[in-house]
């Protein structure tokens, strides 16, 4: 971890402009909104489209280079993909040495924010938008690396959990890039409510409209087993790993009812 928190430089295409005291920049925050992430959207600009194409994808941030770096450290981000498709084409068709031009989006919901007045309803969420250059990996070591990242990133433990190293025709098969990152932003709000003066002056109205926060989060229900499964029971790492992130997820999600400094107006 560094001795202090690195953050992503302001540039003015990274820069939030609104709601500023939103804002967070450094390493460790962004880094790890686009981990616990799902599915990334990662935007590009096709040469024959006049629109910006944009695609769900998976991905994760680490370092090749330093595989123990944490989460504050400086990172890449690691996408895979079908060999051919559209971004893994453009990739090497690219004739720029910096590589392809790409932003990617990472967003979470923590809750619904139900105010006095429509205008002033918002969402406790965290948003990350990272920007910079993708290039195809072409070194086998990196490569099968990236992948293990990836599937780990899914569930912790899944690589040595299945059948791997994949084998010659799905490596094949299988191209994945590497994102240098340039620059990026986080955006993040938490808290309640918190309507306009006037509003909360009104008593009438006060008794009459309900306000609070419903809590979001996701739950990763009980598993079950495949056609041809023939394990008895569920591994101990994914059912250990279900508990204990449906049980984080619960308590960010309430928590962020609680916390202070970012509940102010409708999420933008």
């Amino acid at each position: 971890m560094p001795l202090r928190e690195l953050q992503y430089p302001t540039q003015p295409y990274s820069k939030v402009n609104r709601k500023k005291d939103r804002a967070d920049y450094t390493l460790e925050t962004i880094h790890r909104i686009v981990n616990s992430c799902p599915i990334l959207h990662v935007s590009f600009q096709p040469p024959d489209s006049p629109f910006p194409a944009i695609l769900p994808m998976i991905g994760q941030m680490g370092s090749f280079a330093r595989p123990s770096a944490d989460l504050g450290d400086v990172l890449d981000l690691y996408l895979h993909g079908y060999v051919s498709s559209r971004l893994m084409n453009l990739n090497r068709t690219s004739t720029s040495p910096e590589g392809l031009p790409v932003t990617i989006a990472a967003s979470h919901v923590d809750g619904l924010v139900l105010s006095l007045t429509p205008n002033s309803h918002s969402y406790n969420y965290r948003s990350a938008v990272l920007f910079g250059h993708a290039q195809l990996v072409t070194d086998a070591a990196e490569k099968l690396y990236a992948m293990e990242l990836i599937t780990n990133g899914v569930v912790p433990g899944r690589w040595a959990g299945s059948r791997v190293p994949p084998n010659a025709a799905e490596m094949q098969s299988t191209s994945v890039l590497r994102v240098r990152i340039a620059a990026g932003s986080a955006k993040v709000r938490s808290g309640g409510p918190n309507d306009d003066r006037g509003d909360l002056e009104d008593e009438a109205l006060l008794g009459r409209v309900w306000t609070g926060v419903v809590p979001v989060y996701t739950v990763m229900g009980e598993p079950v087993a495949g056609e041809y499964n023939r394990v008895g029971e569920v591994p101990g790492y994914l059912e250990d790993w279900r508990r204990e992130t449906n049980k984080e997820a619960e308590e960010f999600a309430r928590e962020a009812v609680a916390r202070e400094g970012t509940s102010k107006k409708a999420a933008e």
